[in-house]
C-alpha cells in the first residue's frame, strides 16, 4: 500500500510543522536513431553486460554530451512533469572557493526557469566553513549563492522521517524545513567521494538532507557519543565503511525519495570530476577524466548506474576507478536496488 507524504509527516511525528562493471561500452551499443534521439539499451551496472532487450521495463535516463546551461535546462524540461508548488533545489554549494563546485552562473540561469524555487542544504557533520549556520551562509556568500535564497533546512532543527525497511536504519533526523516543500529537484555534481567512492544522487541527498547534527551522525553510524570530535580528526577509523556505509546513505536517501514520492528527478553534470569531493574545497585533487557530460532521470537508481557506466567507459578514468572500488562505491547501486529505490534496468537516451 503506497503511503502519502501527509501520512509520512503523521508516522514522523510533524503535525505541529503542519561488484565490478561488466565492461559495458556505449560506442558498441545497439542504437535506435529517431529524429533528433538516440536510444541506447543498457542492463545494470554491477554484474551486468550489455543486453540488446531488457527483460520487463527499464528507467529513461536522458543524456547530453555537451555541458552548457541550455543544455541542462533541456533536459530538466524533458522529466518535469511531476515538479510543482513549493521546490527546493538541492545543491551541493561548496566549500570556500571549491573549485571543482558547479558554475554559478548556470546554476543562477536554472534557477530562475523553475517557479517558486529556492536552493536547500544542511550544516556540516564536521567542524569546518559550514558547520554552523552562520558560517555557512558566510560560505555561501564567499561562493556567489546570492542570487535566489538558500534555506540551509537544518537552521531551526530537524524532523525524523521514517526508513520504510531499511537495512540498518528505521529513520533518519532530516533538515526541518525540507517538510515545507511539495517537490525536489537533485541537481549533482557528480564526482568522486573519500568514503562513498563516487558521489552522485543518491549522495547528494543521502547526506546532504541530513541534518548536520544528527541525521548525518546517524548515516555515518558515528559510534557513542553524541557528537565526533571536531576538525580533520572527526573521522577517526571508527566508523562503518564500504558496504555499511554505502548502505546506510541507501537507507537515507530512500527515506527521502519517499516523503517526495513522484515530485523529485535527477540532473547528474558529470564535469571536473575530481576523486575528491566538493567538501573538500581548494584541497581537492585535480580532476584527470575528461568531461563528460549531463545525465537527467526520474529514477535515481538508473541515473547512478548510468553515470557509473559513463565513468568506466571513458578515457583517462583510472584514477576515479580506483577511487570508486577502493571504497566498494558500486555496493551503492546494489543497495539501492536492495530497497527497490528504482529501475536497476536503464535505456540511455542520448539527445542530440
Amino acid at each position: 500500500m503506497d503511503i502519502s507524504r501527509r501520512d509520512l509527516l503523521k508516522m514522523a511525528g510533524m503535525a505541529a510543522i503542519g561488484t565490478a562493471v561488466g565492461g559495458i561500452n556505449v560506442s558498441e551499443a545497439a542504437t535506435l536513431t529517431t529524429r533528433n534521439i538516440r536510444l541506447t539499451r543498457q542492463a545494470p551496472v554491477v554484474g551486468s553486460k550489455l543486453v540488446e532487450n531488457p527483460v520487463g521495463s527499464a528507467a529513461k535516463v536522458y543524456f547530453m554530451r555537451t555541458i552548457s546551461t541550455e543544455n541542462l535546462i533541456r533536459l530538466y524540461q524533458m522529466i518535469n512533469g511531476e515538479i510543482y508548488g513549493r521546490v527546493g533545489i538541492k545543491l551541493h554549494t561548496g566549500e570556500p572557493h571549491g573549485p571543482n563546485i558547479l558554475p554559478r552562473d548556470m546554476v543562477q540561469a536554472f534557477q530562475a526557469q523553475v517557479p517558486n524555487s529556492n536552493i536547500v542544504e544542511c550544516n556540516t557533520l564536521y567542524a569546518g566553513a559550514r558547520y554552523t549556520t552562520a558560517g555557512h551562509r558566510e560560505t555561501l556568500r564567499t561562493n556567489g549563492w546570492t542570487f535566489c535564497p538558500v534555506d540551509i533546512m537544518d537552521e531551526d532543527g530537524d524532523f525524523v522521517l521514517p526508513v520504510r525497511n531499511g537495512i540498518h536504519l528505521q529513520e533518519v533526523a532530516m533538515g526541518q524545513n525540507m517538510a515545507y516543500y511539495d517537490s525536489m529537484i537533485v541537481l549533482t555534481h557528480f564526482k568522486g567521494h573519500a568514503m562513498g567512492g563516487f558521489g552522485g544522487s543518491l549522495k547528494n541527498i543521502a547526506i546532504g538532507c541530513a541534518s548536520g547534527q544528527t541525521g548525518k551522525v546517524q548515516v555515518h553510524g558515528y559510534p557513542g557519543a553524541e557528537m565526533p570530535p571536531p576538525g580533520p580528526s572527526w573521522f577517526d577509523g571508527t566508523m562503518p565503511l564500504k558496504d555499511e556505509f554505502m548502505e546506510r546513505m541507501a537507507d537515507s536517501g530512500k527515506a527521502t525519495c519517499d516523503f517526495f514520492g513522484k515530485h523529485i528527478v535527477f540532473l547528474n553534470v558529470m564535469r571536473r570530476m575530481s576523486v575528491d569531493c566538493d567538501c573538500a574545497g581548494t584541497s581537492a585533487a585535480e580532476p584527470t577524466i575528461p568531461d563528460i557530460g549531463i545525465c537527467a532521470s526520474t529514477d535515481i537508481l538508473a541515473i547512478d548506474q548510468a553515470c557509473c557506466d559513463l565513468v568506466y567507459n571513458s578515457t583517462s578514468n583510472r584514477d576515479l576507478v580506483e577511487r570508486i572500488e577502493s571504497r566498494a562505491g558500486l555496493h551503492q547501486l546494489a543497495a539501492m536496488a536492495n530497497l527497490k529505490m528504482g529501475n536497476p534496468q536503464y535505456e540511455l537516451v542520448e539527445v542530440i
